[in-house]
């Protein structure tokens, strides 16, 4: 027992200064990327497994279609990125194998297919590496519904918390386990400044910083004082405090849940709480995500690879909705808005208005491609 004891001990040792060197590193960061100056944009289309490679395909098919003129003229260009399927991660036993990684860090965005991760075992998720290998610190997530008076975007910190060291915890074996969550000054205030900012710029009167503090004293409520250190350079806005649990409730009743506007959260709260605001939306299958850095960003469905759908054959019916959602995002990103607000407007008169092809995720529905036909269609003509 003494020796596990030890070993534990000297393996949070290290953790501990990899963290603080982490921290000190994040304090020499880098200008944001302009991409009005840069001469060639590299998009990276990274297909992902399982029904990654399926709604990828058509990703870059409506990419093709909307910067026909840009990547003809050599200031696009799309290069798709293969390799980072389970199988072959788990042949290299990395998350990102290093050839792959390295393609990846060519492009300047990267648009992403889902990936599988493997429960238990010490495989690292694809994601938490790539935001780690990227720095891509902010996860922005916008959800609306007008009819029901919501319009809310979630800033969820990507970097930190408790998937920062998911895959390294310790075990003593038929005693106990341990997992970490980090907490860093520099990690907290680049993120709710990226949140107040947004705020700012878009017209918003209140975030709502949301953490379990009254439980996790240190991480959680170092987040909490550090985001509203933060909000006292923005005295317009109110910085309102709430905790994971009953927020969780909050966007569930219609009497209050549309007062919020801008949420600032901690990784695992706001990997939870986004899914749980696009179902309100309309499904995990309608929303999409930004992973933003200041160097690289990703874009992504933030549903998962649905093996169960490869496994039953139906995997040409998954709803490519959430990986449109995400293009539209990186569009925006990238500097050409007017793309961007011409598949906004296709696909709500895709999915809300005509609904003239509707997936359902089998076979009673439209496959994927047929509904990206449908989008292409009504793009057309506007």
């Amino acid at each position: 027992m003494e020796n596990y004891i030890d070993n534990a001990v000297n393996q949070f040792r290290n953790l501990l200064e990899e963290q603080i060197a982490r921290q000190d590193k994040m304090e020499s960061n880098s200008l944001p990327t302009d991409f009005k100056s840069l001469e060639k944009i590299v998009i990276g289309v990274c297909t992902g497994d399982g029904i990654g490679p399926i709604i990828s395909a058509d990703s870059k098919r409506l990419l093709e279609f909307l910067l026909k003129d840009e990547i003809e003229c050599g200031k696009v260009e799309l290069k798709v990125i293969e390799g980072l399927t389970i199988e072959n991660r788990t042949a290299q036993n990395k998350a990102i194998p290093d050839d792959v990684l390295a393609e990846i860090k060519s492009c300047n965005v990267i648009l992403k297919g889902p990936t599988t991760t493997l429960k238990g075992g010490s495989l690292e998720s694809a994601n938490v590496a790539m935001r780690r290998e990227l720095d891509l610190y902010a996860n922005v997530r916008p959800v609306c519904v007008p009819e029901k008076n919501i319009d809310w975007t979630f800033f969820r910190e990507n970097t930190e918390g408790e998937y920062v060291l998911g895959s390294r915890g310790v075990e003593i074996p038929n005693k106990l386990a341990f997992d970490f969550k980090v907490t860093t000054n520099m990690g907290t205030k680049r993120i709710a400044r990226t949140a107040f900012e947004f705020a700012k710029n878009n017209g918003k009167k209140n975030v709502a910083i949301v953490t379990k503090a009254n439980i996790m004293k240190k991480t959680d409520g170092k987040f909490s004082e550090i985001c509203h250190e933060v909000a006292k350079d923005y005295p317009d806005i109110t910085a309102d405090d709430w905790y994971i649990d009953i927020m969780t409730a909050n966007l569930v009743n219609e009497k209050i849940r549309s007062d919020f506007e801008v949420f600032l959260l901690p990784n695992l709260y706001g990997d939870i709480i986004t899914d749980e605001a696009a179902q309100i939306q309309g499904g995990v299958g309608t929303a999409g995500s930004a992973n933003i850095g200041d160097k690289y960003a990703m874009f992504e469905a933030i549903h998962g690879s649905a093996p169960r759908m490869i496994e039953q054959g139906i995997g040409e019916y998954a709803n490519p909705t959430s990986i449109f959602k995400a293009t539209e995002m990186l569009l925006n990103h990238i500097g050409f808005k007017a793309q961007a607000e011409r598949l906004d407007k296709a696909l709500n008169i895709c999915t809300e208005t005509e609904k003239k092809v509707i997936v359902t995720g089998d076979k009673d529905g439209a496959t994927c491609k047929e509904f990206s036909d449908y989008l292409m269609e009504t793009l057309s003509k506007l």
